[in-house]
């Protein structure tokens, strides 16, 4: 089965852009090689305020998301670097 990505990053979405190019392909590569697979194997399960969201690792980045199964989609909801992702705003 294969999953849709949508992208939720609503004001996040400059920080994204910062990104180098060469980055964002590394981070889209790994979102079509193993979020549109199978999201539930390759991503981490996050605790506490982010309960219910998921966590891949690519390289210093993290990618936050959430899994709908009925419909069988991943949203997307914030791409940062690592030391940046879990501060709130």
């Amino acid at each position: 089965m294969t999953y849709k990505i949508f992208y939720d990053l609503g004001s996040k979405n400059k920080d994204y852009k910062k990104i180098p190019p060469a980055i964002r392909e590394i981070i889209r590569n790994a979102i079509e090689k193993k979020l549109m697979v199978d999201p539930m194997r390759f991503g981490k399960p996050l605790r506490y305020s982010l309960k219910g969201y998921r966590r891949l690792r690519v390289g210093d980045y993290r990618v936050i998301y959430k899994v709908d199964e009925d419909k069988v989609i991943v949203i997307i909801v914030e791409i940062d670097h690592r030391k940046d992702i879990y501060e709130e705003d």
